[in-house]
Parts: C-alpha cells; sequence; structure tokens
C-alpha cells in the first residue's frame, strides 16, 4: 500500500476515533473510490469518503469536521451533478460513441465500486436517487430456484442400469447389448414460499423486498409463490407475474390492504397454514420469512405456528434486516419464540444480504435425499451471536 493510501487509512482511522461507524469494507470502498478519482481532486475525494464512509445523516457533520481537520481547507460544496444517473449509463453500456478512449474508463469504474459499495448498504438508509438506482440492479439480478430431485428416473447417459431398456436395445441388435441403457432421477424446481411482512415498522423494506419477490416468481413462476403478512394475510403471486415489475409492485399495492398497519405475525401465519400450507404450499417447499420480528399479537401462537410450518417445510428461513447489524440480538418477542423452529436466521437488509439469503435457501434444500433439512445442520441462535455475514449463529 502506498503512502497517500496509508494516509487515507489514517483519515478513516480518525474518523471512526470521531464515532462514525466505518468497517473494514467502508474503508476498502474509499480506498478504490479514491485510486479511481485520484489524490489530486479535493471534491471528488471528499464525496468518494462521504458516500463510502458514512452510513447516517448523524455522520456528515462528523465527517465534515474529521475531513476540514486532515486535509485543511473549506468544506465543499454541492455535490457534483448528475452522480447516480451518469453511474447508472456507465454501468448499462449507454451512450458512449466509439470514440471513447481512456477518458470514458474511469466514470466506468467509478460506476463499478459505487455500485459495489450501494449493493451493502442498508435499504432504510437510502435516499431517492439511489433507491432509483437499486431498481435497475434488481432488474439485473437472476434467482436460479433450488432443485429437488423427481421422483421417476429418466433415460441419461450416467447412472443406474435399466435392465428393461437394455433388454429392448438387445432386441434390435440380434440379442448382443450393443449399448447399456442407463437411468437417473431428473431435477425439477423446489417450491420456494416468501412471506412478506408488510407492518410499519418494516416499512422502509417493504419496496425492495417485493421487488425481490418479482425476480424470484419472473425466474420461476409455477414453483414460487408470495404472501404478504401484516394484520391480515394475501396472496400476491399472481400480482408478481406481470413482467413489468413497477406494473407488478402496484398490483400489489391494489390488492394488500394493510401495508404499513400493525403487526400479528402468528394470526396471519395461521391463516396462511389453515388456507395454503397445509394444503400443500408449503409441504416440502423451501420457507422464506422476511420480517424484523415484531408482534404486537401472542408471541406463544407465532411460536407454535413456525413450529406447525417447519413440519410440513423442507427448510425455514427467517430473514431479519435488523440482523445485519454488528451485535444484534434476537430479543423481539416475536423472533425470541420462533427462532428455536428456524433452521436459520439471516439478515436480510441489503441487496447483497438478499442473494445471500437466496443462497442459504439452496443450501438448506440442497439434493440429499427426501426429508427435511438436518436438525444439526441448523444455524439459528437464542444467543443472538451474530457472525460476520449477518447469520446468527446456534451457540
Amino acid at each position: 500500500m502506498g503512502e497517500p493510501l496509508v494516509g487515507l487509512v489514517g483519515f478513516a482511522r480518525a474518523l471512526r476515533g470521531s464515532g462514525v461507524d466505518c468497517g473494514p469494507e467502508r474503508v476498502q470502498a474509499f480506498l478504490r473510490a479514491a485510486e479511481h478519482v485520484g489524490l489530486g481532486d479535493r471534491d471528488g475525494l471528499y464525496w468518494a469518503g462521504r458516500i463510502a464512509l458514512c452510513s447516517e445523516p448523524d455522520d456528515l457533520p462528523r465527517y465534515d469536521a474529521a475531513f476540514r481537520s486532515w486535509f485543511g481547507g473549506a468544506a465543499v460544496g454541492q455535490p457534483p451533478a448528475r452522480p447516480v444517473e451518469r453511474q447508472v449509463a456507465a454501468l448499462d453500456g449507454g451512450d458512449g460513441g466509439s470514440g471513447a478512449g481512456a477518458d470514458e474508463a474511469a466514470p466506468l469504474a467509478v460506476a463499478a465500486s459505487g455500485t459495489e459499495v450501494l449493493r451493502r448498504r442498508d435499504l432504510a438508509e437510502l435516499d431517492a436517487a439511489e433507491r432509483a438506482y437499486l431498481r435497475r440492479l434488481f432488474d439485473q439480478l437472476r434467482l436460479d430456484p433450488p432443485q429437488r430431485v423427481a421422483p421417476r428416473r429418466r433415460p441419461a447417459r450416467r447412472g443406474q442400469l435399466d435392465p428393461r431398456a437394455t433388454l429392448r436395445g438387445m432386441s434390435r441388435t440380434a440379442g448382443e447389448p450393443l449399448r447399456l441403457a442407463r437411468k437417473s432421477r431428473a431435477r425439477r424446481p423446489r417450491r420456494v414460499v416468501l412471506l412478506i411482512d408488510v407492518s410499519g415498522s418494516m416499512e422502509p423494506y417493504a419496496d425492495a423486498l417485493l421487488r425481490f419477490a418479482h425476480v424470484a416468481v419472473r425466474g420461476c413462476p409455477a414453483s414460487t409463490e408470495v404472501f404478504t403478512l401484516g394484520t391480515r394475510m394475501t396472496r400476491v403471486s399472481r400480482q408478481l407475474r406481470h413482467r413489468d415489475p413497477d406494473r407488478a409492485l402496484a398490483a400489489v399495492a391494489a390488492a394488500v390492504p394493510d401495508f404499513s398497519g400493525g403487526t400479528r405475525l402468528g394470526e396471519t401465519l395461521r391463516a396462511f397454514l389453515d388456507r395454503w400450507g397445509q394444503r400443500g404450499v408449503a409441504r416440502g417447499a423451501a420457507v422464506v420469512l422476511f420480517s424484523d420480528g415484531w408482534e404486537r399479537g401472542d408471541a406463544s401462537l407465532l411460536a407454535g405456528q413456525v413450529r406447525r410450518l417447519r413440519r410440513l417445510a423442507r427448510a425455514v428461513v427467517w430473514a431479519n434486516p435488523h440482523a445485519g447489524r454488528a451485535g444484534y440480538a434476537p430479543v423481539q418477542s416475536g423472533i425470541a419464540a420462533a427462532l428455536p423452529h428456524v433452521d436459520r436466521l439471516v439478515a436480510g437488509h441489503s441487496l447483497d444480504a438478499l442473494q445471500r439469503v437466496w443462497s442459504s435457501v439452496r443450501d438448506l434444500t440442497g439434493l440429499r435425499g427426501a426429508g427435511h433439512a438436518e436438525p444439526g445442520h441448523a444455524e439459528t441462535s437464542g444467543s443472538g451471536e451474530t457472525s460476520g455475514n449477518g447469520e446468527v449463529r446456534r451457540a
């Protein structure tokens, strides 16, 4: 690491000492952005650090004071024009003409660095421009559904010997076994059920979670079901089958009457199981519950319904947006009661975290044969010890 970059690390350390929560990931993003912006561009360096190192509005005055103290001079003025739109155009490979030279590479590299930072930002902390940019990232997202082993076997190049097909082939070759027929079990998409809490406490995350659900439905509409939970349960799978995400979310908004209302997870989960889950939707499925765990109703009812869901499903994953924060402990009444019956508690606060939720679903529903995931593989915990990737592991 060169001497200028060591100085930038010292600035980040001083900023952390002033109370700004800038961890190693944010510092690395700041260093990469500084390399592309150039150390001679004071304004660019200011905005690169402000975007990469600050995560809350309260951090901005501390950042300005630290920047003036470290680099000297007056505070930097307004941000450069069209920062987000230019990055989006560069990422999309927009109107760059054939004569684009080395000068065009720098905005593209800065855009890529900004995208990487944005993917890790908490969804509740994004401003309007960043949310618009994030919608484009959701449009580019692809989610492959988890697979299951089909009960029937099909002809295959490798696998178990198929005596009947081999004998049929011998009848066409005068009794000579010129080719041994084989068969193996085919793979089919496993059903995925997404339960999204749309109560008032989850309002900052609701739009992004529904867009994530739209991507999942778009990837495999026949095996993906989506329900919203608040003061009542609403099935929105049909609305999310619109190809256009904005039309899909508008249809969901028209169909869901309890957006930003109260939280009755136990009652709504029981309604889901009575009407849909027990009849087959949850049987053998991978179920993901997106909620912060605040329960205004009976927590013991929620625990009983999650236990009931776990008996039906292949795996149950709870994605909590607060689990991505350092030192998080699952002490809310709802999640504390339901946690013993959940296979894995993971973070659900950013785009990267949502992709890791999907990876957790694929890991828990791997092709290990029929039945539930082994209890020993569960990584939930009542102790509330949060790992680096936002998973709460069993002590």
